[in-house]
């Protein structure tokens, strides 16, 4: 807003300018475009930077795995970009919002057969359907938490440590009560189960800042920045990959990531 005020003070000196030095009409209509060019300018400025998202907070509401909470509607859909152009394109899309108490997802993923056949939480879950999401709470310390969740509702939460392109994932202790994630899957025209014919398929989970302890800024506040990155992998036809903001070889390049920022 500092900007849009001080490019309407430029308005007014402008009009101050015609006023006293009694300028043509000519002369009125230049300065009322450079003075109007100025103040778009301005407001394209006042936006959310490139590669970042402003997630909304909402009160605390459960989980169903439909996304059938009024809470979403506050949300705006972000859009996952396929990488491989090789097949029919499935649109991805995902909400976010976050609570006093932890971080809202939820993902609808166009799909028409669900491949999916692990019956475990803490397998490969990469190796078959998944959406992942991945929160780098602190640039100056290369580690974040890493979430997978199957459309059969199987999950992999890990904590990463990534030093220059090597890592491996740790699962949480004490991984219960308030800690526990709470996550709930659907499909969509079809019956949820391994080999399915569907539309699609929706994720929904809440990740408790009480289980990211004690990674930094967390829990967020207004105005807090994370980094974070949001995937999908599908094998209608062989492995599809999904980014929010684009990788090369790698889910784990964290310096690709882009930003929430907390309202």
């Amino acid at each position: 807003m500092q900007l849009l005020h001080f490019n309407m003070t430029n308005f007014t000196n402008y009009l101050n300018i015609m006023r006293y030095c009694k300028y043509s009409y000519p002369f009125f209509l230049l300065f009322l475009t450079i003075a109007a060019y100025n103040m778009d300018i301005s407001a394209q400025t006042i936006g959310t930077e490139p590669g970042s998202t402003t997630v909304k907070k909402c009160q605390d509401f459960k989980i169903s795995g439909d996304g059938s909470s009024d809470n979403w509607k506050s949300a705006e859909w972000l859009y996952l970009s396929q990488r491989e152009q090789n097949t029919k394109p499935y649109q991805t899309k995902v909400k976010v919002l976050y609570s006093g108490t932890g971080i809202y997802f939820l993902f609808e993923c166009e799909d028409k057969k669900l491949t999916s056949t692990m019956k475990a939480d803490n397998m490969d879950l990469w190796n078959e359907d998944v959406v992942e999401v991945f929160l780098w709470t602190d640039e100056s310390f290369p580690v974040y938490f890493e979430y997978e969740i199957s459309p059969l509702n199987y999950e992999l939460p890990i904590m990463v440590p990534n030093y220059k392109g090597k890592f491996l994932g740790w699962l949480p202790w004490h991984y219960e009560g308030e800690r526990k994630i709470q996550h709930a899957t659907s499909a969509v025209g079809g019956k949820k189960e391994s080999g399915a014919s569907v539309n699609g398929w929706i994720a929904e989970f809440f990740i408790p800042f009480k289980l990211l302890a004690p990674l930094n800024q967390v829990p967020p506040v207004s105005g807090t920045k994370w980094r974070a990155n949001m995937y999908r992998i599908d094998y209608d036809n062989g492995a599809t990959h999904f980014t929010w903001q684009k990788t090369t070889r790698s889910f784990h390049e964290y310096n690709n990531f882009g930003t929430f920022i907390f309202e």
